[in-house]
């Protein structure tokens, strides 16, 4: 898949009820070592800016995941600062007072940024 399909295909699972970090995660399930229903049981407790905490940003936490998983870790650091850079802050609560983006996009956004290091 490429950059658009991931970013596509975050955002409706973002619409079918995934959190942020479940949807930024599912969007490389099939680059995953582990299945399915893990990825999902892992990421569940980081939507919501860590268990509805408003802290680090759920997109954020799945990027992270994403990295940790596929032998990335070195990239988890620039994406954070990409993150915030076009996004505006990593903090779920500040990101959504600041309402620049609904959270479908930044998902996306998230997704399309994995996808250029993935």
């Amino acid at each position: 898949m490429d950059k658009e399909e991931r970013s596509e295909k975050a955002r409706a699972l973002h619409k079918q009820g995934c959190n942020c970090c479940q949807s930024v995660v599912m969007a490389y399930a099939d680059r995953l070592p582990i299945d399915e229903q893990q990825a999902m049981d892992v990421a569940a407790p980081f939507g919501r800016g860590i268990s509805g905490c408003r802290e680090v940003c759920g997109c954020v936490s799945g990027m992270a995941m994403v990295c940790g998983l596929t032998g990335h870790t070195a990239d988890v650091r620039p994406l954070i600062e990409k993150f915030r850079a076009e996004e505006g802050d990593i903090v779920c609560g500040r990101l959504l007072q600041m309402g620049k983006k609904p959270c479908p996009e930044m998902v996306a956004d998230a997704a399309g940024m994995l996808a250029e290091i993935l």
